[in-house]
């Protein structure tokens, strides 16, 4: 669970102190318990109304220009035409896809991270992104598919993608560098295969796919923003359900053994749901990446906590994927790049750095 909303223990495991500066928040009877943590409220508060900010900033620029003041009334229907156009039918929803496809790659990357006990561990290292994109791919190119078909290609590949790493990392539990290593050696084959696909397919097919690939937000509209966060309201809750004892499982499979919580069924459940919401990201947006690599981490380092930050990684990845569209969007002005580009020159930076500082600190 995040660092600002943690379960109720149970009565399996050991009382627990409340961390200094912390204050827990019972419902009447205990059933439901949240512990707040005032650094992390703060910082998880900042990063929504960054995102809100820039949603707005989105919605008001462009060619056709809407002032900031007219903004307010044309997200709500009224005002000119045109700026109720713009404001709602184009700039509007391709934010709120924006935002939805962040948060779920942020929660997506915490727990692959916290899975994995290492900062390198997200889906576009260790190959469940490339499992989601082969499949949607190959809905593309073999069938021809519609949105709906290559958005369950994207999810049914990123599910077998998991299934197959798992069961190839699983030796008396999963290690987190052997899931790492499976990952990459699986993510090189499967990079393989949408190559060869690639070269069957028809100029136009392959055209269309390879733009795809890039990752997108170009063009988004209501249907990808309620499908990504219709994943997102299905997804999130039980990857949060099972959020404390994620937090156990990064002290060691045998000390959270010792409190109670079984560490098989806790990573099958919490792989499958974050397999699943990096395939609905990455259905509606391509493949972007670097986001559930950099979301957490920073996170983690702005909340100056240890564990598993779910809320603060879903809302820095947010965050930082409207930002980054955003530039896409007016760097280049009036064309418009692939925010997938932004993110991988932005992100490319930040995994050279952060592979550093692990070197430097002795971890790699």
């Amino acid at each position: 669970m995040s660092d600002t909303l943690a379960p109720a223990s149970s009565a399996t495991e050991p009382a627990r102190p409340t961390p200094r500066g912390a204050r827990a928040w019972r419902s009447p009877g205990g059933r439901i318990s949240f512990l707040v943590r005032p650094r992390t409220l703060v910082v998880c508060l900042t990063l929504a109304l960054v995102s809100a900010l820039t949603l707005v900033v989105s919605v008001s620029v462009g060619d056709y220009g809407v002032p900031l003041s007219a903004v307010p009334a044309a997200l709500m229907g009224f005002g000119e035409r045109l700026d109720v156009f713009f404001v709602q039918g184009v700039r509007l929803p391709r934010a709120l896809t924006a935002i939805g496809v962040g948060a779920a790659l942020g929660i997506a990357g915490a727990v692959f991270q916290s899975l994995s006990r290492n900062a390198l561990g997200s889906p576009d290292i260790i190959g469940f992104t490339s499992g989601a994109a082969t499949g949607a791919v190959a809905a593309i190119l073999l069938l021809g598919a519609g949105r709906l078909v290559v958005s369950l290609g994207a999810i049914a590949g990123g599910l077998i993608t998991a299934a197959v790493v798992y069961l190839l990392a699983m030796k008396n539990g999963v290690q987190g560098y052997r899931l790492i290593l499976v990952g990459i050696g699986v993510s090189a084959m499967l990079a393989s295969v949408r190559d060869y696909l690639m070269t069957r397919a028809d100029l136009t097919d392959a055209l269309g796919a390879q733009i795809w690939m890039i990752g997108s937000l170009n063009s988004r509209g209501w249907a990808e923003a309620a499908a990504v966060w219709i994943g997102l309201a299905a997804l999130a809750p039980v990857i949060f359900a099972v959020g404390q004892r994620l937090r156990f499982l990064e002290l060691g499979e045998d000390t959270a053994r010792g409190l109670g919580v079984s560490a098989q069924s806790t990573q099958i459940v919490a792989l499958a749901a974050a397999s699943a919401l990096t395939g609905a990201a990455i259905a509606v947006a391509g493949p972007i990446g670097f986001v559930a690599l950099a979301a957490p981490q920073l996170a983690r380092r702005l909340t100056r906590t240890g564990g598993t930050t779910l809320a603060g990684a879903a809302l820095m990845g947010a965050a930082l994927l409207v930002l980054a569209d955003l530039v896409a969007m007016r760097l280049m002005a009036p064309t418009q790049l692939p925010v997938g580009v932004v993110t991988a020159v932005i992100g490319g930076s930040y995994l050279i750095w952060l592979l550093y500082t692990e070197w430097r600190g002795g971890r790699a």
